[in-house]
This record gives structure tokens, C-alpha cells and sequence, in this order.
């Protein structure tokens, strides 16, 4: 009996022989065993997949567990309140909204292509930092095959242009390419009928940078008109400071979370250190972040922030506001 397989399954046996990383090769074969269709013809194939998948991930933890590096440039670790990935095309200003805005130092120079990894660094946001990823430039001719990986692992991506750009048309084409390779759907779009099911849906925004050279506003204007109506676009100078402080702002907000602040009972919460959890996140959920032990012990808990009172008391389904302050009785 013939497999019959489909050509979502076909695309995905295509990027693992393409694949040139570890990680890359495991996130393609999972995508195979997903999308092979389940029936006596598959049967073999589908022992196949499983006896392949084992290996590789054998292989991973024998790597992990010797100490050895594996560098894969497609992979950042996430680390703070969540991950931008940072696209647009050559000479965007990419690398110097990174430096302005966190603490990192990449490499900013006049001519393009000029970073070649990506670079990670911190932007302070109130009492969270959130994590930039700057990238290589992407365009029609050339981009980096790993960076696949990078914008789908990401929490939100970033695509970043120069209005003042000759080929601006070509730079949003690129980028569009870029998340339609990574199968990110931007957040608020509609849903299309043919959607592949390995599809992510996450926040896309749009910064139109160098505000600065475009004083009266035209070149924006025309810009905006060829992005797509569901990017929430921002028009900042990472030379001169403007719309910075807004834009930090729009990427806490575009992340979709919230700041909570666990307290013990008889102190105060520390208000430096929130814990950071998704919305629509309940109390038994903050449990769990704080301890697991607690979360199957939980009675209560205690709030003040977004109560109907200070110290009111609500069951573990409670759901939490952004800094709302959390007394948790077990």
C-alpha cells in the first residue's frame, strides 16, 4: 500500500536533507512524523522516522552531557521577559536601534551586510528586561539559512527599514519572505484557508528608523502604504533618541504578558524582581512558577493591585493583572 504522502510531508523531508545543523535537522523530522499520514501503507516509514528521531536526539544528549559546544547561530538562548528578532534589510539600522537601546555593542558601520552573527542584548524596560536580536540583513539575493530558526524560535520579530531606502520596496519583500519561510503569522491577521499547520502565530512590528532624515514625513507616508495594515509600525531616530521610549514600551506590550509580585505573609513583595508570566495567567499558575510544591498545596492567596479590595482573598483560578502583588497561603 503506497504512503501517500503529502506535500506539506514532502517540503518538510526537503529541509532535513537540506538541513546543515543538529537542531535544524530534529525540528524537520519532527515535522515529518507529524504530517506523514497514519496507516498500513505508512507503517514502515513511520518505524523509520521514530528509529531516526531517536538517534538524533540520543546524539544531542550525548553532546550536552560530554560538554561540547554546539554552535548553532540559529539558536539564542532566551533569556529576560522575552525575544525580539531583529530583521530588515542591509543598512536598515538594525545594529545601531540594538545599541542604542540595550547595553551591547555591535558592529555599526556605513555598509551593509556588516553584521554576520547574530547579537543578543537586554533592553531595560520599568522593572523587566527584554531581550534584542540583532541579525544579518536579509535580501532577495542572500540570507542566512539559519535564520529560519532564529525568527521562529523568537517570541516577536522586528522588521526594521529606511524609508530614505532606494530599494525599500525590495527590503519589505525580503522580509515578508523571511517570515513566511519561518511560518510566523503575524498576531491579528486572518487566518488564511490553506494555513500549514506548523504555522506560529506571534507579534510582528515594523520600525521605520534614520525619523531624522525624513523631516516633512514623505517618505513614510509612501513606505507605510506598502506594509502590511496588521504591523503595528513605529517611526523612530536611533541617532537622536526619538520614539525610543515609545518603542520600548510597544515591544513589553506586544509580548503579552504580565509582571506579578510574590509576597510571604507579614513582609513586603519585592518589587525589583517580578515574576513574568503570560496573560490571562491565574494564581495557580504563579504557584507553580514559585514552586511546584506550593502549587499542590495552594488554599489561597491575597491580592492587591487589580482586587476589588486590598488583601482580598480569591481561589487559584483567579486570573492576575499586570502588577498585581500575590500573597500565596499553602
Amino acid at each position: 500500500m503506497p504512503a501517500n504522502l503529502t506535500p506539506q510531508y514532502k517540503q518538510a523531508e526537503e529541509r532535513f536533507r537540506a538541513a546543515a545543523t543538529h537542531d535544524a535537522k530534529l525540528e524537520a523530522l519532527r515535522e515529518m512524523l507529524a504530517l506523514l499520514p497514519k496507516h498500513k501503507g505508512s507503517e514502515k516509514l513511520y518505524a523509520d522516522l521514530k528509529k531516526r528521531l531517536a538517534k538524533l536526539e540520543e546524539e544531542g544528549e550525548t553532546h550536552t552531557h560530554a560538554g561540547a559546544r554546539h554552535d548553532d547561530p540559529g539558536h539564542v538562548r532566551h533569556e529576560g521577559a522575552g525575544q525580539w528578532a531583529l530583521i530588515g534589510p542591509p543598512n536598515a539600522g538594525k545594529s545601531a536601534l540594538l545599541a542604542v537601546l540595550t547595553h551591547a555593542h555591535p558592529e555599526v558601520a556605513p555598509y551593509p551586510f556588516t553584521t554576520r552573527v547574530p547579537l543578543a542584548g537586554m533592553m531595560p524596560f520599568e522593572d523587566v528586561q527584554v531581550q534584542l536580536v540583532d541579525t544579518p540583513a536579509v535580501s532577495m539575493q542572500h540570507t542566512e539559512p539559519w535564520l529560519t530558526n532564529l525568527v521562529r524560535n523568537a517570541d516577536g520579530v522586528l522588521l526594521v527599514f529606511d524609508p530614505a531606502d532606494d530599494a525599500i520596496e525590495e527590503g519589505i519583500s525580503a522580509a515578508r519572505a523571511q517570515l513566511e519561510r519561518a511560518r510566523v503569522f503575524p498576531r491579528g491577521a486572518p487566518a488564511a484557508d490553506d494555513e500549514h499547520p506548523f504555522t506560529l502565530v506571534r507579534p510582528v512590528h515594523a520600525v521605520l528608523n534614520k525619523l531624522d532624515l525624513d523631516p516633512d514625513g514623505m517618505l513614510r507616508a509612501l513606505v507605510r502604504e506598502r506594509l502590511d495594515p496588521v504591523w503595528p509600525v513605529h517611526e523612530v531616530s536611533a541617532a537622536h533618541g526619538e520614539g525610543l521610549e515609545a518603542l520600548r514600551g510597544a515591544l513589553w506590550a506586544g509580548l503579552s504578558r504580565i509582571r506579578i509580585y510574590a509576597k510571604e505573609p507579614g513582609r513586603k513583595a519585592d518589587g525589583a524582581r517580578p515574576f513574568v508570566l503570560p496573560k490571562g495567567a491565574t494564581v495557580h499558575d504563579l504557584a507553580n512558577v514559585v514552586h511546584k510544591d506550593i502549587a499542590e498545596r495552594l488554599k489561597f492567596a491575597r491580592i492587591w493591585g487589580h482586587a476589588a479590595f486590598d488583601g482580598q482573598q480569591v481561589d487559584r483560578h483567579h486570573t492576575l493583572d499586570d502588577r498585581d502583588v500575590v500573597e500565596l497561603h499553602a
